[in-house]
């Protein structure tokens, strides 16, 4: 049996073995490049960052890959410790800002969709939440498919969400809580923006929400994380200007 199977191996054609060897060298070229940058991020390097991002255009890693597999990855895990206090705002801050270094590399490689359509977002975390990392890495990816972003931070009070939304009339306002008492101040806040401006769009995101909470509290659109919330904005804005053609019944 094993004489066959060894007979079998010789009658491989050699182009296909070395093929499949060079796609293995280039999955395996791809695996440590974005294991580079997420590591850049998790140990606040922004040179290393940087030259991990160069890197990764060189060697023909598609840039949104690089992006949320290995930027957002790392700063995913940079908000596992804070949240286990292995990490502080000092260290997070810095994190973003090794992360922002490979996002400028990145960036303008990004092929966008020129049919989506162009779009502005207000964002910040609900008040009473100062965890903003999710918040940021949503931020990024609505600056990286190139909408306008009017970042209110962290710790937001309620009317301030309604000033500047009706201040920008953004498209879309975007609400991040990761706790379950300051969940509830997006109900307002929802209330007080629909009252003034009914045509914004509301999405919601964060680690106590889910869609159903959304649509209860009377939201657009709901995040499950940061690589859906672009494609879930495009659609709300979809959704919308099809009722205002009559398009929708």
């Amino acid at each position: 049996m094993f004489g066959q199977s060894g007979n079998t191996a010789k009658n491989h054609h050699p182009q296909s073995v070395e093929y499949k060897f060079k796609e293995d060298q280039i999955m395996s070229t791809q695996e440590e490049i974005l294991a580079k940058l997420k590591e850049a991020v998790v140990e606040y390097e922004e040179d290393d960052c940087a030259d991990a991002a160069q890197e990764a255009l060189d060697s023909g890693v598609d840039p949104m890959i690089a992006v949320m597999d290995g930027l957002a990855a790392g700063m995913e895990e940079v908000g596992v410790l804070f949240d286990t206090n292995e990490y502080f705002v000092p260290e997070v801050l810095m994190c973003a800002d090794a992360l922002y270094k490979g996002l400028d590399i990145l960036r303008p490689h990004i092929k966008l969709d020129i049919n989506a359509p162009k779009a502005s977002v207000v964002i910040g975390s609900i008040q009473g939440d100062v965890h903003d990392i999710g918040k940021n890495l949503v931020k990024m990816m609505f600056d990286v498919a190139g909408w306008d972003v009017h970042d209110l931070g962290r710790d937001v009070p309620l009317e301030a969400f309604v000033e500047k939304q009706l201040d920008v009339k953004s498209d879309v306002l975007a609400m991040s809580a990761m706790m379950t008492t300051t969940m509830m101040g997006m109900k307002k806040v929802i209330a007080m923006v629909k009252e003034k401006n009914p045509d914004c769009l509301i999405m919601l995101g964060g680690a106590p929400v889910t869609r159903d909470v959304a649509n209860l509290f009377g939201a657009d659109g709901y995040a499950e994380s940061a690589g859906n919330a672009v494609s879930e904005g495009i659609k709300m804005i979809g959704r919308l200007r099809e009722y205002q053609k009559g398009e929708v019944k």
